[in-house]
């Protein structure tokens, strides 16, 4: 129930750590490499517990015709196995990738611009900084934070591209991130760009919501749902069909409703999309929203959640599908 890609073979062509726990790998199609624009991702076909899995990777930097695509991945502790198996892999090794495709497109009808990254959220916005910048008649600023400089990729490409126009901020010396300076930062005309954790990005989003700026000026790519608690596993009952389910901790609801052959209508499988979204009947413990697609209100009426990312912490959860096949 998921939109359809085209697929090709691919090799790893070089593999480059470029920060602490970032990996940049370079993908050479078998094909010849499609032109994309700036903000596009590649959908690569992974194996998490031996089963294929999507997952989905910013690529990093302009178009440039027979390179191949760059993309970064971060080692992530709790991660569902995504960033263990590309860390995994070689140059040589061989995978399944998609078309790019943008759902994170770079307007050029404004001056101004500010973009924002937080850690691996650089990675589609420093293409969007060598475009801009490219350009005789933009007003561009960059805001780049993340725990310390050396965790933090392409800060030095940052530098030098951006110059005094790049702003950064390090939490393990600067501590936390006051989100109010970025209506400092802005004005009517000004489009901001933004990448990163989801604290991070809700953080803003609600600043942004409060400013006296258009909010549809705010455009923002999800690049995992990094949630507010670490992963753990919890039960959901569906008493429409009388099952009780076990979601691992690196596991997604949605794929244990798959597993039990329960069908949910899905999509994006990043928390954008709202498809794959679940009534709440009862919950004991902490709903972790990591998803994209509902308001904070609704979020914090606890009444759906996207079973594609969502968790629940701390206890366990009764829901009902929205989809009623079986």
């Amino acid at each position: 129930m998921r939109y359809r890609n085209s697929w090709e073979d691919a090799v790893v062509s070089k593999m480059k750590k470029v920060a602490d726990n970032v990996m940049q790998i370079q993908i050479t199609p078998v094909g010849s490499t499609e032109v994309f624009t700036v903000g596009s991702h590649l959908d690569i076909s992974v194996l998490i517990n031996d089963l294929p899995e999507i997952r989905s990777y910013s690529l990093v930097g302009r178009y440039s015709p027979n390179s191949p695509y760059t993309i970064a991945v971060k080692r992530l502790p709790a991660s569902r196995g995504g960033s263990k198996y590309m860390w995994g892999l070689k140059e040589g090794s061989k995978l399944r990738i998609s078309q790019p495709t943008n759902h994170f497109e770079l307007s050029f009808n404004t001056p101004d611009y500010l973009l924002i990254a937080g850690g691996i959220g650089i990675t589609p916005i420093l293409g969007m900084a060598e475009e801009l910048m490219a350009q005789n008649d933009k007003n561009v600023r960059m805001l780049y934070l993340g725990r310390s400089e050396k965790e933090m990729p392409y800060i030095n490409l940052s530098k030098k591209l951006l110059g005094q126009n790049l702003i950064v901020h390090f939490s393990d010396v600067d501590g936390f991130f006051d989100t109010s300076k970025i209506i400092d930062l802005s004005n009517t005309e000004t489009q901001i760009y933004l990448c990163g954790p989801i604290g991070l990005m809700n953080a803003i989003r609600k600043t942004w919501e409060n400013s006296p700026f258009a909010n549809q000026n705010l455009r923002y790519e999800t690049f995992g749902a990094s949630g507010l608690f670490a992963p753990q596993a919890f039960t959901v009952k569906i008493p429409r069909f009388n099952k009780e389910l076990k979601v691992k901790e690196n596991q997604t609801m949605l794929k244990a409703l798959e597993e039990a052959q329960i069908a949910v209508m899905y999509d994006c499988k990043k928390g954008e999309c709202g498809l794959c979204q679940v009534d709440i009947l009862e919950v004991s413990g902490d709903v972790d929203h990591r998803d994209f697609f509902f308001s904070e209100a609704e979020k914090g009426e606890n009444k759906k959640m996207c079973a594609c990312v969502s968790r629940i912490a701390n206890g366990d959860v009764v829901i009902d599908t929205a989809y009623r096949g079986t």
